[in-house]
């Protein structure tokens, strides 16, 4: 063994504050195995490229280091597409510890921390050591230099500064003042032109740009939980709109991907009451759904999985069934007993495939299994694409010909559709325009309401790690909006405010914690403000032990600009504009944020959406109220006015048009002449 490599024991949270592991250098142990890895991108790099990849990388160690990395560096590049620098990948259990644990002069930083590790937490990441979280291509940072240079930065930050993140680089800590973001992150910022997916394959390979997802490169990831409940609130509400059904018992949802954020389907199909069958083809994420007890069954048998459909259906028990195989071949069998049987065993239908991503290891084609899949995908990349566009014709089909019998099925954000018209696939929607497909997003049918509400996944992280504070704050959530509908409130808010203090009930017995002490509720700007400044009292009388951090997924109301999915419904023509994702972002950022992130990309893909996040530390202080009070306000009051329902203007209000006109009528369609009567 070299002399300057360093066989040492489990490193501790002081030792990853103090910056690159240099002196000795750790020992490059490559990919770990036993845990899923990233498929192997392939960005298609000249040689001059390839040279700038390197030097890229190097650019974060000394000279005397980089002669030794740049052979290791090279061949990472050659074998996954990508640095990751393996070597540096850190000997520590990677989990949110108790922010009493983090070496940091701030509460902020500890807490920035806390999040970071937690989305890189194996329980929680997807591809743990590519630096996934989740979506297949989500990253945290884009290489592990990265993450040692943040944890240090973050352990010496005061409150008089601000650290920058370009796409997962850190460019340093900055000036600022207490009132300040203490983090600001970019993720994916390419001028337009240049925002396509081969560009980003590209750029993300040279090291100069990151694809952050939604709250993987803003760090504020709480596990599958966020998308548990937005999928159950979904599957609650399609039963409503398209079954005229509150109890949703016997009814079958049909749907694949049990991965990163997909993989919270099996259990929202229980909470939601009804069977669930969803297809995955990687064994290893069926088995971690199956051992997390998120799935019920699981069974690789078509056979076995109909007979379990037919027999939970007709008792109405409720089910989640993992099917290990491709979802088309569950599509076509369900189509093919339609055909021999007459009978129509699905009730609900979507996807929950990567799509964003179907090139690249996100959609996996019919004809091939999983590991002849992921060979032909780094050998032949051009016949795996011809693959999937195949196997999404066939994926259509199936559904259209069940749909016509009468099963209900939505888009579920997650470029499903947009990618299976690009594929040639029958899914246009005569007279449409350019954001509608023959079948609804769930934004356009399901959640667009609730979004018009100012309803949004409004989230909080107890800091603590201790499950008594989750409790508390749960207590606390329930009480905020129990007294709320005790006021008096319109039947459609009383609705969403019932649907989520049962939602609160049912987490707290489906033990929906993975990773930090977090947890999850749709709720509007008043719910929000009061149940964060009842949360920040109990913080200063020692109920909560510990600072409370709030977040949201970008998912939500004003936070994201994106056609096929959060503005899919707004048809006053700036559907593709994103001046609100952005002005979001500046926002919050004024307002009182504790840090801020602007991403391209997120849920349905690389140019495809811009949206804005945040995280708000709660410490128990007069400032912390003042600041989410005024914060939480703006980050919901700047998508009411383009999530708006309904707006009636008096006859003397003609002046307040150019206002009122701004993105206000997602469902455009009261002439314009009436405004202009006496």
């Amino acid at each position: 063994m070299e002399s300057n490599v360093h066989v040492h024991s489990m490193t501790s949270l002081k030792e990853i504050c103090r910056g690159l592991p240099l002196y000795p250098l750790p020992e490059n142990k490559g990919q770990r195995k036993g845990i899923p890895h990233a498929p192997v991108r392939t960005p298609n790099l000249t040689a001059q490229e390839k040279k700038l990849a390197l030097r890229n990388a190097l650019r974060y160690f000394p000279p005397e280091i980089q002669k030794k990395l740049a052979p290791e560096f090279g061949e990472e590049l050659r074998l996954y597409g990508h640095i990751y620098m393996y070597r540096f990948f850190p000997d520590i259990e990677m989990r949110a510890y108790p922010i009493a644990e983090y070496p940091c002069k701030t509460k902020s930083a500890a807490a920035i921390m806390l999040m970071i590790m937690n989305n890189l937490d194996p329980s929680v990441a997807q591809f743990p050591q590519e630096l996934v979280t989740y979506g297949g291509n989500g990253q945290v940072f884009s290489n592990w230099a990265q993450f040692w240079l943040v944890m240090h930065y973050l352990s010496e930050m005061t409150e008089e500064q601000t650290l920058v993140m370009y796409s997962g680089h850190p460019l340093g800590l900055f000036p600022s003042h207490r009132d300040a973001p203490r983090l600001i992150i970019t993720n994916g910022m390419v001028i337009p032109n240049y925002s396509t997916r081969d560009e980003y394959e590209k750029m993300f390979a040279l090291g100069v740009t990151m694809y952050g997802q939604m709250t993987a490169g803003s760090y504020c990831y709480i596990g599958p939980q966020g998308i548990v409940h937005g999928t159950v609130l979904t599957v609650v509400n399609a039963g409503r709109r398209y079954l005229k059904a509150e109890d949703l018992s016997g009814k079958v949802f049909v749907t694949s991907g049990l991965g990163g954020m997909s993989g919270a389907q099996a259990k929202a199909a229980v909470i939601a009451g009804c069977v669930g069958i969803i297809a995955e083809v990687d064994e290893a994420a069926l088995l971690k759904r199956y051992k997390q007890g998120w799935l019920m069954e699981i069974s690789n048998n078509l056979d076995h999985c109909i007979a379990r459909l037919r027999d939970a259906r007709k008792n109405k028990i409720a089910l989640s069934l993992g099917y290990h195989g491709n979802v088309v071949d569950l599509w076509e069998r369900l189509l093919y007993e339609l055909d021999t049987t007459g009978e129509l065993l699905v009730d609900l239908g979507s996807d929950q495939t990567s799509c964003h991503n179907p090139f690249s290891g996100g959609y996996y084609p019919v004809q091939l299994g999983f590991e002849e899949a992921k060979q032909l995908l780094s050998t032949n990349p051009g016949k795996y694409r011809t693959l999937v566009q195949e196997s999404l014709r066939r994926h259509v089909a199936a559904i259209n010909k069940l749909a016509d019998k009468g099963m209900f099925f939505w888009d579920y954000g997650n470029a499903f559709l947009l990618e299976a018209q690009r594929a040639g696939a029958d899914v246009e929607k005569r007279g449409g325009n350019k954001t509608e497909f023959r079948y609804p997003s769930y934004v356009q049918h399901i959640m667009g309401d609730i979004f018009s509400l100012g309803f949004g996944p409004f989230r909080w992280v107890c800091t603590s790690g201790d499950p008594q504070d989750l409790a508390t704050t749960d207590s606390i959530a329930m009480s905020v909006l129990e007294d709320f509908i005790r006021q008096g409130v319109s039947t459609s808010v009383k609705q969403q405010y019932h649907d989520n203090i049962r939602w609160i009930r049912e987490a707290g017995r489906h033990s929906l914690v993975v990773g930090s002490q977090a947890r999850i509720l749709y709720s509007d700007q008043r719910g929000r403000v009061s149940i964060a400044v009842a949360i920040n009292r109990a913080i200063s009388e020692g109920r909560i032990k510990a600072p409370v951090v709030l977040s949201r997924d970008h998912h939500d109301v004003s936070g994201t600009d994106s056609p096929y999915r959060e503005t899919s419904n707004i048809y006053d023509g700036s559907a593709f504009c994103a001046d609100m994702a952005v002005q979001n972002f500046v926002g919050d950022a004024f307002r009182g944020a504790t840090w801020v992130a602007l991403h391209n990309g997120g849920g349905v893909g690389w140019g495809e959406v811009m949206n804005g996040g945040f995280g708000l530390v709660l410490d128990g202080s007069k400032e912390a109220e003042k600041r989410a009070k005024m914060m939480l306000s703006w980050d919901v009051s700047n998508g009411r006015k383009p999530h708006s329902s309904t707006h009636m203007l008096k006859k003397d209000s003609l002046r307040m048009l150019p206002m009122l006109y701004t993105r206000l009528e997602r469902n455009w369609s009261i002439p314009l002449k009436i405004y202009c009567q006496e």
